[in-house]
């Protein structure tokens, strides 16, 4: 009776997700803009900036797009790009559904400690159905950076994926409380809560 109670309360919030929300890793609503990574890069034939030479894949790989060399190079490979990039491809992969390279784009960030690594390791482990390893990722995330609402905002959607919407409710207050008020973490997850459905970005 008390859950049900509690799960009311929370759903009777105002869920009209705010018209200047942010998308999840990036400063937009919008869905990760299209790059050469997934337009042109998804190919058996990639650049490996070590050898300074084309290697070939017994099937396609999504490489990323290095814009300096004008190339698609290998996914592990490419620790030579900024983190900023990395973190792009990083979204714009896994909204592809590419989450082999984006565990292998992750692999070469220069800082496998940073809360945001941690925060897509956990997104990836959870898109691919490990619930259990994106919440130790997620947990790992929060006790390098307590206010990480983008972490706070996927594990709670894992929990709406999951059935528990008391513990999403608790990461939703979370993030107001944290100063994540009208963001896009807040928003995504308070829909995924109304409504059920979680995000792929």
């Amino acid at each position: 009776m008390l859950r049900t109670v509690i799960l009311t309360a929370a759903i009777a919030l105002p869920l009209a997700l705010p018209s200047t929300s942010f998308a999840a890793g990036s400063d937009s609503t919008a869905k990760p803009k299209k790059t050469e990574t997934t337009q042109n890069c998804f190919d058996a034939r990639q650049w490996d900036p070590e050898t300074k030479r084309y290697v070939r894949f017994s099937q396609p790989v999504n490489g990323v797009w290095d814009g300096d060399i004008k190339k698609c190079v290998r996914p592990d490979k490419t620790s030579h790009l900024d983190s900023d990039t990395l973190y792009k491809a990083v979204r714009e992969l896994a909204y592809a559904g590419r989450f082999g390279e984006v565990v292998q784009v992750l692999d070469q960030m220069p800082d496998q400690l940073d809360d945001r690594v941690l925060t897509y390791r956990g997104f990836t482990a959870r898109k691919l159905g490990d619930l259990e390893q994106a919440n130790i990722y997620y947990e790992q995330a929060l006790t390098q950076n307590p206010d990480n609402i983008l972490a706070r905002s996927y594990m709670g959607q894992g929990k709406v994926a999951s059935g528990d919407k008391i513990a999403a409710v608790t990461q939703l207050r979370e993030i107001q409380a944290r100063g994540g008020e009208g963001t896009w973490a807040e928003a995504s997850l308070r829909s995924a809560i109304e409504t059920g459905t979680t995000y792929s970005y």
